[in-house]
């Protein structure tokens, strides 16, 4: 089995990995371990690469040292894993990932943290679930376990 697990750092990832470990055999699974950095602005003047964005460079370092550390977990615990930074649109990306790879799964946090998350209409984890080519797990907390909220001061 193919699964995308598309994770940013928050304790949600967390859980969507842990979720990966605990369901799947790690003999039968390869698992390529995902980050969108998504640019301030999705749209490049014609003369500049659509995945141009300077504002990133150290966010990609993070990127990259986050998904290392949880592909090195996964293959600790006998996964075969690898990682993947990518930038873009964080929903479209993923289903794209998807796609192309093609993947069997797609595991994803039910909430994600990010700069731009109060600026997107709708769920990264709703999107992905509504496009993606393949089914798709959306992992919550552990009952008890608390989560943060997407929308502070609302209940």
């Amino acid at each position: 089995m193919k699964i995308l697990l598309a994770v940013d750092n928050s304790s949600h990832s967390r859980n969507a990995l842990q979720s990966v470990r605990t369901q799947f055999s790690p003999r039968d699974t390869e698992v390529r371990v995902l980050h969108v950095l998504q640019p301030v602005s999705l749209s490049a003047p014609p003369q500049m690469s659509p995945a141009y964005a300077p504002e990133l460079r150290e966010e990609g370092v993070q990127a990259r040292i986050l998904t290392s550390g949880i592909a090195e977990e996964l293959r600790a615990a006998g996964f075969r894993a690898e990682s993947v930074v990518q930038i873009g649109d964080v929903r479209e990306e993923i289903v794209r990932a998807a796609s192309e790879w093609p993947a069997d799964l797609i595991v994803v946090g039910s909430h994600g943290t990010g700069r731009l998350r109060h600026l997107l209409l709708g769920s990264v984890a709703e999107f992905v679930a509504r496009h993606a080519p393949c089914s798709v797990e959306i992992v919550r907390a552990p009952a008890g376990a608390g989560t943060s909220s997407v929308h502070p001061g609302r209940s």
